[in-house]
């Protein structure tokens, strides 16, 4: 049985319930159905759970066969054929009964889309970095590469060897295969590809491979989707020919090890004048709404046909991996402006999301309900892991705590950061290294959360910008602590939120309607109360004679993925006639 969504109009995760069956695509009827019956079909779809369904055909009526009827499901069933029902294909119902279902906007960990591909991150203790001060180091390893960054290689120049228990063939290998290994792991392009094998000669007999002969096109965007050939049986002796694969990757800009990297970078971005691709409602690094530059305009990309191709050459354009989801129906929330790219079609060997055919969007095609979104490949910078919370309600709050000292094979050692000039920036990099999403509020004082046994500030004056990875990243102090107040209610605190409102003004509105108006000052007497006025107003004689006011109207547009609440309730808000 295969299962998918449809109708119009409707969310990614919503819609009329169509199932194959028989070699045939058809619906399911209303009669009878109950959340149980949603439950699992949303399950079938790749999602955690059902939040209501629909009768009536909702959305739109099916064609073909109605292979369904009278379903009864109790909602723990693996498959919709073990439910109650009247039989395949045996209904008195006509497709205005067809039945819908709302999913939640879960999916199931693992669960393989068309859209989406799951991969699992190189950890440090699966893998083996040739620095000393990491965990993970092997003495006389004598591999000397340049650092993609991970945790506590930064110092030195290094790469990662192979595991112990399972290799690669060497035989057969080459630098397209490498790019796709570079790609999942989260880097943007292809290093030297092929280390030398002799580094590695004296482990050979300790290494049992798997796979050889892999064939990539370079288009794939996950190294299981080229062909390769199992080793079956006792494959201690296998690769007789050859060696373990080793990669050397190219970090892209935000993971850069070293200021002279990243200077290079710069000046070639400075070159090449101001970047025509980005994301945008995201809420951890490489995910986000992609918005291009096209006449001076920034704008969105219509979701039709859009796919992990298309979507990895947006990814690997901006420095991250490939594409681990190409997310459809403004997930990460809904554009303004116009809708520059409709029916994106990149073969995935695109330098450019611009070098892609695409077709020009027209106004009846596409709405920004439509907007396509990515979600990349990063690599595992282990930031994650010097920061922590404690003290809060729920995991996405309480005070900060971070780790020091834990080069040269030390334990890390805990503390707080001074609350002094903590704020939201400061917050939103705290979020986004816990990889919690957003800052709702960078707290000063944390006097009302519970106590840990963490007393000592390890770190003061950190102003960040709003944009590093890592609270280490910002400006600090470092080991000159400057704090007035080190007692623990005075450390900094965050409140994160996988969701937040982004509140953007509609400028060119203002500057279409913006106009001078010469008012009579009988007239402007609430305004007045109100300090509307210029200061000189108090001068006027009144009520007579006049101001001479700029009028224009306003609009806001949220285009995040959380309703905006106001700091003040809906209580404290009072009608005033001026407005």
């Amino acid at each position: 049985l295969r299962f998918r969504l449809a109708g119009y109009p409707r969310k990614h995760n919503e819609g009329r319930v169509e199932v194959f069956y028989n070699d045939e695509w058809g619906t399911i009827c209303d009669d009878d159905f109950t959340l149980g019956n949603a439950h699992v079909l949303c399950r079938h779809l790749g999602f955690v759970a059902a939040t209501g369904w629909a009768h009536s055909a909702k959305y739109g009526k099916g064609v073909g066969r109605i292979w369904l009827d009278n379903v009864n499901c109790a909602g723990n069933e693996k498959s919709i054929g073990d439910c109650k029902h009247r039989g395949w294909g045996n209904s008195d119902c006509s497709h205005e009964e067809d039945a819908g279902v709302v999913c939640k906007d879960e999916r199931i960990p693992g669960f393989k889309d068309s859209n989406v591909i799951e991969v699992r991150k190189l950890l440090p203790r699966r893998g083996r970095c040739c620095c000393p001060e990491h965990p993970g180091w092997v003495p006389g390893c004598g591999v000397q590469e340049s650092s993609a960054g991970f945790p506590g290689c930064a110092p030195q120049r290094c790469a990662w060897g192979p595991r112990r228990t399972r290799g690669t063939g060497y035989a057969g290998w080459g630098s397209v295969v490498a790019g796709n290994i570079f790609a999942a792991t989260g880097h943007a392009g292809r290093g030297s590809g092929l280390l030398s094998p002799h580094r590695l000669f004296t482990e050979r007999q300790q290494l049992n491979y798997r796979l050889h002969s892999v064939s990539c096109t370079g288009t794939e965007v996950h190294l299981s989707m080229c062909s390769f050939e199992f080793y079956r049986g006792n494959a201690s002796a296998a690769c007789a020919a050859g060696m373990p694969v080793v990669v050397s990757c190219v970090p892209g800009p935000l993971f850069a090890a070293g200021s002279a990297h990243k200077k290079k970078q710069r000046q070639q971005q400075q070159q090449q004048g101001q970047p025509r691709i980005r994301l945008k409602g995201g809420a951890r690094v490489g995910e986000g709404r992609v918005e291009v530059l096209r006449s001076s305009e920034w704008g969105t990309v219509c979701d039709d046909r859009w796919n992990l191709q298309s979507a990895s050459v947006v990814c690997r354009e901006l420095g991250f991996g490939s594409a681990k989801e190409a997310l459809t129906g403004a997930r990460m929330g809904q554009g303004t402006g116009p809708i520059h790219l409709n029916e994106v079609q990149c073969q995935g060997t695109e330098k450019s999301l611009w070098s892609c055919p695409f077709r020009n969007i027209t106004q009846e095609d596409c709405k920004h309900t439509e907007d396509a979104a990515v979600r990349c490949n990063i690599p595992y910078m282990g930031y994650e892991n010097l920061i922590r919370l404690s003290g809060g309600r729920s995991r996405f709050e309480g005070r900060v705590e971070v780790a020091v000292g834990a080069g040269d094979g030390e334990q890390p050692r805990w503390g707080l950061v001074c609350g002094e000039g903590w704020g939201t920036l400061e917050a939103m990099v705290a979020c986004r290294q816990l990889g919690l999403g957003f800052a709702n509020h960078g707290l000063q004082e944390t006097w009302y959360w519970d106590a840990s046994n963490v007393t000592e500030m390890v770190m003061s004056g950190v102003k960040c910008a709003g944009h590093e990875m890592s609270l280490s990243h910002c400006q600090h102090h470092g080991a000159s602590l400057s704090c007035r107040n080190t007692g623990t209610r005075f450390a900094a605190g965050v409140i994160c939120s996988e969701t937040a409102s982004d509140l953007l003004l509609h400028a060119p509105l203002v500057q279409e309607t913006a106009y001078i108006e010469d008012r009579p000052l009988h007239m402007l007497y609430c305004a007045a109360e109100e300090n509307c006025l210029a200061s000189s107003a108090r001068l006027a004689n009144w009520p007579y004679g006049h101001r001479r006011l700029l009028r224009f109207s306003s609009q806001i547009h949220n285009h995040g993925r959380a309703d905006f609440r106001p700091k003040a309730g809906r209580h404290s808000w009072v009608w005033h006639e001026c407005h």
